[in-house]
């Protein structure tokens, strides 16, 4: 799992490639979420999918927090997966 950083104040694009792991297959759906949810915390802003990637736009968090992202997709047969990175937020 791979470990970002941003100021609480900077509103970040961070995405997945799943090329190498579709198989065939294209994303259908994607979802992001944080955790842990809270006031003050790091929100999703927006967020977008192509066959291949998916993206989204992070704003806010609370200084000296570390939050998952977690990234689940829906691809054409059905299937989800999910991938997650860390995020801490610091003053920069």
């Amino acid at each position: 799992m791979s470990l970002m950083c941003k100021d609480p104040q900077a509103r970040v694009d961070h995405g997945f490639d799943w090329s190498a792991y579709l198989a065939g297959q294209s994303i259908v759906a994607s979802q992001w979420t944080v955790t842990p949810d809270e006031a003050g915390g790091v929100m999703v802003e927006a967020d977008a999918h192509e066959a291949q990637r998916t993206s989204v736009r992070l704003s806010g968090g609370a200084v000296g927090r570390l939050y998952r992202v977690t990234n689940r997709v829906t691809l054409s047969d059905g299937q989800e997966d999910e991938r997650s990175t860390l995020l801490r937020v610091e003053e920069r």
